[in-house]
């Protein structure tokens, strides 16, 4: 089995890959600095001896380097993952999006690491009216963090090509399921949706609640991942990763009235700065490089999700 780096592997898309991988029986090791991702993620329940956690952070280049040690496959997660936090901070969503990526692309290469699997986002595409999304399509970020996700890729290609690092971007588009944090004033929207719900709050729909975005369930997520370990012809290579749909946001609060039984009525508010309209992607290339598949469709995701949140809710 691979010896595998996981970067941000307590954050929510992290620490369910780390878990996924633990039980196929690979050794991981995690970083992360724990500023988003959470200790209590790591509680798996499987191959606990094949676990190994380094605190440090992916600004600090000896920390890549320490982390890299060793290690064959990386899977790039760390990151400042918020619009509005990078629109509000833009330098230290720089230091640690792009800096913190070419620290680890560096440190991968020296390490003589095999495969970089990085990522990214379907915010580089921007507010192009263009449906479905597609790679080939011309990159137009409205937020420095869709930004810091072009360079990303863009450094990914460039090591590829001059140090023969195999690497590959999975443009992840809205990721939802368990372990997603609620709380957060930069939450994801389902999250935030439901913890309000549970919590007998009206939910804050930033707009007039007519966007779409392309919901992808964590499982199908980690799924991609998965693929991307072993997936030929992949170098250098970015594939988007969604489920091919798009829902609108109050099409889906009225889905998540009916699974928790609430009758919801929004708040509607202004739109934030560097928010999208509408998002769908197109997954043909993931099926075809990959063979990705998506397995779990909205409602039954969201059942799920519901479900660890009311197993874990607790009082924000």
């Amino acid at each position: 089995m691979s010896k595998i780096l996981v970067t941000g592997g307590a954050g929510f898309i992290g620490s369910n890959l780390s878990e996924a991988l633990l039980k196929r029986g690979h050794r991981v090791r995690i970083l992360d600095n724990f500023s988003t991702g959470k200790r209590e993620n790591l509680n798996f329940q499987h191959r606990r001896a094949s676990l190994e956690i380094l605190e440090g952070d992916i600004r600090d280049f000896r920390a890549c380097q320490r982390a890299m040690d060793g290690i064959e496959i990386v899977f790039h997660q760390a990151a400042l993952p918020f619009v509005e936090q990078s629109v509000e901070d833009p330098l230290t969503a720089h230091a640690v999006n792009v800096d913190g990526t070419v620290h680890l692309l560096a440190a991968a290469r020296d390490a003589q690491a095999k495969r970089f699997i990085y990522a990214s986002s379907c915010a580089i595409y921007g507010d192009d009216p263009t449906l479905p999304k597609r790679e080939e399509m011309v990159p137009n970020p409205l937020s420095p963090y869709a930004l810091h996700k072009q360079v990303g890729e863009e450094y990914g290609r460039l090591f590829c090509r001059l140090y023969g690092l195999e690497t590959i971007s999975l443009r992840y588009f809205n990721v939802f399921g368990p372990k997603q944090d609620p709380n957060s004033i930069y939450s994801a929207v389902i999250p935030r949706f439901i913890g309000a719900i549970l919590r007998g709050r009206p939910p804050v729909v930033f707009g007039d609640g007519e966007q779409s975005r392309d919901f992808v369930f964590i499982g199908d997520v980690v799924y991609a991942n998965l693929l991307a370990m072993a997936a030929r012809r992949v170098r250098g290579e970015t594939v988007n990763i969604a489920s091919g749909r798009r829902t609108a946001l109050n099409q889906l609060l009225e889905v998540l009235g009916t699974i928790l039984g609430e009758g919801v009525k929004p708040i509607y508010q202004r739109p934030r700065k560097g928010d999208i309209r509408h998002s769908s992607a197109d997954i043909q290339k993931a099926r075809r490089l990959l063979k990705y598949q998506p397995k779990t469709d909205l409602v039954k995701g969201l059942k799920e999700t519901v479900r660890y949140f009311r197993s874990h809710f607790r009082e924000g």
